[in-house]
């Protein structure tokens, strides 16, 4: 539990992230492995299944968000936020590197082939260039909390109801895949961070948002953390907004159209995914916060500062990167629910095992990056002398 006077750390958070890396690699096994006769959105097991997978991605978002500004925040305080905010760039720009990386055919290169797809947008790519944004809003906002916190408030909701407007999907016409909606024209090095029309997993909008009510939210433990009764009135709020936007934020968004007369709002409330999914996030922020005293130092809770390391692996052996073969390869999607089922179990707790007691830490990635960035600055000063 976060102590009074000692709040360099919100303890509730590591738990969500730990929830959110098991969810996340549950989710990718039995959607890599699974076949497809048993992908059946009729089928009541399926269909929540794939409902609170699609919680995991606005989760990681917003807890990014609110740790890495709560933090911000705290540096600023302490008189340290010059280094919190080379920090929060050097990490962005390594979340990003780390994205291709993963992503890299390098098979294919030796081949004398170089095929763009490697350029596709991921997750760490998003939360990556997303602490870059971050940062730069502050800077924009004169490190005010109040200014800084509205805008962060007016940007995310700004993305979430325009999402019409630059949404885009993969549909069948006439037996061929097209893409149709938002497409933009450029190099796909550009293009791939705002439209999926290249197959990204993730764009920066909308995933921002959810970064930025984060960042928005940690404006506000920032401020009244310590005071008394927080914890009750937060945990109470989180609980009543989350369900509010879970289940109201439709016919809220539509009562907003009859009154603004706005088209967009409508094409929002049509295809309400955003304001649901940030509902879910806040009822999850909810629960861990009202059991926070039990969390820290727990098992869970240190999963939770492994999440780099977890993602990492992860993606290694499911997906064959840098050894050009994973499960993927192996099984493909032959599985069984029940196989599935079984299979993701074992292959959660084999990766957590393998970060917790045979991975670097985090941090190990970040000190490295910074050593780095020192040689590289010391030698380009060098040669300008």
């Amino acid at each position: 539990m976060v102590k009074e006077g000692n709040t360099s750390r919100l303890y509730f958070i590591d738990a969500i992230r730990a929830f959110a890396i098991c969810m996340m690699m549950q989710g990718h096994f039995v959607d890599t492995l699974l076949a497809p006769e048993f992908r059946d959105d009729s089928n009541i097991i399926y269909s929540i299944w794939s409902y609170f997978r699609g919680i995991t991605a606005p989760t990681f978002f917003t807890v990014a968000g609110l740790v890495f500004t709560f933090l911000l925040l705290r540096a600023k305080r302490k008189g340290s936020v010059d280094a919190r905010l080379r920090k929060g760039i050097s990490r962005g720009f390594l979340l990003i590197g780390i994205g291709y990386a993963l992503r890299a055919p390098v098979f294919y290169w030796f081949m004398g082939e170089f095929p763009m797809s490697f350029l596709t947008i991921d997750v760490l790519h998003c939360i990556g260039m997303s602490l870059i944004i971050t940062v730069l809003l502050y800077i924009i906002s004169f490190q005010k909390p109040i200014v800084f916190g509205t805008l962060l408030f007016v940007i995310a909701t700004l993305i979430f109801i325009t999402e019409p407007w630059y949404r885009g999907a993969w549909n069948m016409v006439d037996g061929v895949k097209v893409y149709t909606g938002f497409y933009v024209s450029g190099p796909d090095l550009l293009v791939n961070w705002v439209s999926k029309q290249n197959k990204s997993v993730f764009t920066i909008i909308p995933w921002y948002g959810y970064m930025a009510y984060g960042a928005f939210i940690a404006t506000i433990f920032d401020r009244y953390v310590n005071r008394s009764k927080f914890k009750i009135s937060t945990v109470a709020t989180f609980m009543i907004t989350g369900i509010a936007l879970a289940f109201y934020s439709t016919p809220a968004l539509r009562w907003l159209h009859r009154v603004t007369d706005i088209q967009v709002i409508l094409d929002a409330a049509n295809f309400n995914y955003l304001f649901a999914r940030l509902g879910n996030v806040f009822i999850i922020i909810s629960l861990f916060y009202m059991f926070e005293r039990y969390l820290k130092g727990s098992l869970i809770a240190r999963i939770g500062q492994k999440t780099l390391s977890i993602y990492v692996i992860h993606f290694a052996i499911l997906y064959g990167v840098l050894l050009g073969f994973g499960l993927y390869q192996f099984i493909g999607k032959t599985l069984t629910p029940w196989q599935a089922a079984g299979g993701a179990i074992l292959f959660v707790i084999s990766v957590t095992l393998i970060a917790l007691y045979g991975s670097r830490t985090n941090a190990f990635f970040y000190s490295h990056l910074r050593k780095f960035a020192k040689k590289l600055k010391h030698r380009i000063q060098g040669a300008g002398n």
